[in-house]
This record gives C-alpha cells, structure tokens and sequence, in this order.
C-alpha cells in the first residue's frame, strides 16, 4: 500500500482572502514504512504575494528568500506525478486540499482528490481517539513520546515526518505487535538519515529524596503484608 505524508504552508489562514501555498512537502511511506529520502517531494513555491504576518511568525518564510523560487505551475506536473494513486495523509486536510484545489484550479488541473486515491484527516482521527484533548501536532508528538526538538518553526518537509509517525501511533491496532514503531525501519539508508538528527536519551536517576520516599513507601508494604512485598522479591531476584 502506497500512502503519502503531505502538508503545505501558506502566506494565510485563509485561501479565500487570495492567499497561496508557498512549501509542499510529501513523503513517501510504503506498506506503513517511510521510503528512502530520495522518495520525498519538497519545494518552496513563489507566492507572488507577501505572507501574512501571522503565517510569516509560524513558517519563516520571507518574500526575499521565495523570490527565486518556481511558480505553483511550474512544479504542478512533478508534484501530480508523485503523489498519484496514492492514499494521502493530511493533519487537517480541509485546509491543505482547500489550497491544493486553488492551486490546481488556477492551471485547469481539476481538483486535488481527481489525481489520488483517497485522503485521511489525521485530525479528525485524532479527535475521535481523544475527544476533548488538544490534538494539534504538537500535542500529539507529546502524546505519542515523539521528539519534535528540531520543529523550532513549522516547517512541510519536518512536519510530514513527525506525522508520519503520529499517524502510526493513531493506526497502531493495524500492526503486528512484533513490529518496531521505527517508520524507517528495514529501510538501512532511510534509518540513518532519520537517527543523526536525534539527541540520545536522556537517562534521569532518582534523587537521594525520591529514594528515601520510596524506601518508606516499601516498608509500609511490609508491613500490610506482615512479610517482604512483592516489589522487595524481585528486586533480590534481580
């Protein structure tokens, strides 16, 4: 199964003040592991407008730095030919194919959806596993333990593997529970590539406070069950 992780940014929250996708970024994941980078589509896009100040805070994508990119038009055909047939999966897809549909439609390429097989909204399903909770991409990557330390602005290209990943977390039941969680996993050159950006864990040791509360804690286990708590067992067994 070829499913697609995509996401764009935009001078504004709203296509219909005018406003234009200015990144895409999708990447590649086949039969629920992420491909190679090789098979990722990322690009920056001139707008041909200044971001709102708003969207300009959140992307960091300056006019300057768009003013060379190509045109929406110019990559449309490159971008068609990688995401098609493919399940597209979309944090909040009504806005990407609401901005997708604009771009399309300005070319006569008809709508987004007219060239994939599908799309999944992440969001919705995120909302119907933790209703009432914050399900932004953020609050996910913390839900799921994901690390995001490298998402200091948003960002297509960071945001599409990090939802990778959150999508995984969200569809876990899909999975042999003998498969590692590890999207880039079997993939050798994929794994590298995703591994040298991430810190080592960090290991935390109880303080000298923390271990005398539970030492104090255990006796009173002893106590309740007038012998050594279970705890006590396994620790001498280990």
């Amino acid at each position: 199964m070829r499913q697609i992780i995509l996401d764009t940014e935009t001078t504004g929250l709203r296509v219909e003040d005018g406003n234009r996708i200015l990144e895409i970024a999708a990447v590649e994941m086949i039969d629920r592991r992420l491909s190679s980078p090789d098979r990722h589509f990322h690009c920056y896009i001139n707008p041909g407008r200044d971001s709102e100040e708003g969207a300009l805070n959140v992307h960091g994508l300056t006019t300057e730095f768009l003013s060379d990119k190509p045109k929406f038009a110019q990559i449309a055909d490159e971008f068609l030919d990688f995401v098609a047939g493919a399940e597209i999966i979309i944090h909040n897809a009504p806005f990407d194919v609401g901005y997708l549909n604009m771009e399309l439609g300005k070319i006569g390429r008809g709508k987004f959806t007219d060239h994939v097989a599908n799309v999944i909204d992440t969001l919705v399903m995120a909302k119907d596993q933790r209703p009432g909770k914050r399900n932004n991409l953020d609050a996910l990557c913390d839900f799921f333990d994901i690390d995001r330390s490298n998402r200091t602005l948003h960002g297509a290209l960071i945001d599409c593997e990090l939802l990778s990943e959150v999508y995984l977390g969200l569809t876990r039941g899909q999975d042999s529970l003998l498969i590692d969680f590890d999207p880039y996993a079997g993939n050798d050159a994929a794994l590298a590539f995703a591994k040298s950006n991430r810190k080592p864990l960090r290991i935390i040791e109880a303080t000298p406070e923390e271990r005398a509360e539970h030492e104090a804690y255990l006796a009173v286990l002893d106590k309740s069950v007038k012998g050594e708590c279970l705890w006590r067992q396994m620790e001498k067994g280990a």
